[in-house]
């Protein structure tokens, strides 16, 4: 299925039913007095999150959402059916716009979040509510209010803790078919990931971490070259960026010191937060390099980058290296889970 993250679509919520004019007639019973109920409440739309979606292709079938309206009011003070509620599942990560002022209305990121885009309109009333000590027989009462119509664009953010990024064919794929147990396709020419995926990785039995793959990243992405425009807003969810970098190259008039400054330079351009990242540098297939000058090779290349973070020597293919990469990120992503706990321990203390 053709990976989609950006849709837009209309809701409509339910105008609220009008209120009722009628008269109490019954046998015996002069001057009975309004009993005119009121109408019931307009339906609204929400979306909801779930794991079971991760794309948002309904919603390019699907452009038009309505809830339903409430009926109006009946006599004997019956009050109108409200209208039901219209609910729309949503994957996780998604960001939801109001298409035409560009408010942010609000960010679905856990299972069975509701989120109310649309409120359904107010009943009118009936004209039981109008009668006084000097207006004994109204025949007044009110319209329903008009539901919330507007325009909706959602944007789909992979939620994941760890993110690949890097030029095409530097092997973010292999390197995620070889921890996890998803299967992006791979092949021996760029531009083999058209769309994000996703995979688990498990350190142990009981410790484990989700990855994404978005496709590669080329000089001027940021600008809209390639395909990384469309998906580096994915990474700017996660936690960690594994920045993969083939010690061979492709294309042969690529160096691998050009290729990282490159993806670099695409990041810092891009804007937000995603520049100041942690950011890990993974040199793949060493395995392609003669075993006496693995370590001399990739020392030149952290030098000319002058990188001062962590450095991974891996081969995906092989899956050297690999192993102790995940216990490395696993080990960062538990201390930085505990090191927000007890700050949010310390303001709540505060």
């Amino acid at each position: 299925m053709k990976f989609v993250d950006e849709a837009t679509v209309r809701v409509e919520a339910g105008n609220g039913g009008k209120g009722h004019v009628s008269f109490r007639r019954e046998k015996y019973i002069p001057f009975g007095g309004p009993d005119g109920g009121d109408g019931g409440n307009g339906g609204s739309v929400y979306l909801r999150g779930t794991e079971a979606l991760n794309t948002l292709i309904d919603m390019r079938f699907n452009r038009m959402l309505r809830a339903e309206h409430g009926e109006k009011g009946q006599s004997k003070d019956c009050t109108g059916r409200g209208g039901k509620d219209l609910f729309v599942r949503v994957p996780l990560g998604t960001i939801v716009y109001d298409n035409g002022t560009d408010e942010l209305i609000g960010d679905v990121t856990e299972e069975g979040q509701k989120l109310l885009v649309a409120s359904g309109g107010f009943h009118g009333l009936g004209n039981t509510r109008y009668k006084s000590s000097t207006n004994r027989a109204p025949r007044q009462f009110s319209p329903g209010s008009a539901g919330e119509h507007r325009e909706l664009r959602m944007e789909l953010k992979v939620l994941a803790d760890v993110g690949t990024l890097g030029l095409p064919n530097a092997g973010k794929s292999s390197l995620i078919r070889a921890i996890s147990s998803a299967q992006p396709k791979v092949a021996n020419y760029p531009f083999t990931t058209l769309h994000p995926s996703l995979g688990v990785v498990r350190a142990d039995e009981l410790r484990s971490f989700v990855i994404a793959d978005i496709p590669g990243i080329i000089e001027g992405a940021a600008d809209g070259a390639g395909l990384g425009n469309l998906f580096l807003r994915h990474l700017s969810r996660n936690n960690l960026l594994l920045h993969v970098v083939d010690v061979e190259p492709y294309e042969s008039d690529i160096d691998p010191v050009s290729a990282a400054k490159a993806a670099i330079v695409e990041i810092e351009k891009w804007g937000g937060d995603l520049a100041q990242k942690p950011r890990w540098l993974v040199l793949n297939k060493i395995d392609l390099l003669p075993e006496d000058e693995v370590d001399s090779f990739c020392q030149m290349i952290v030098d000319e980058l002058k990188w001062q973070g962590p450095v991974f020597q891996v081969s995906a293919i092989s899956k050297l290296g690999t192993k102790k990469l995940v216990h490395a990120i696993m080990d960062y992503l538990e201390e930085q889970k505990e090191l927000q706990l007890s700050e949010e321990n310390t303001e709540q203390s505060d």
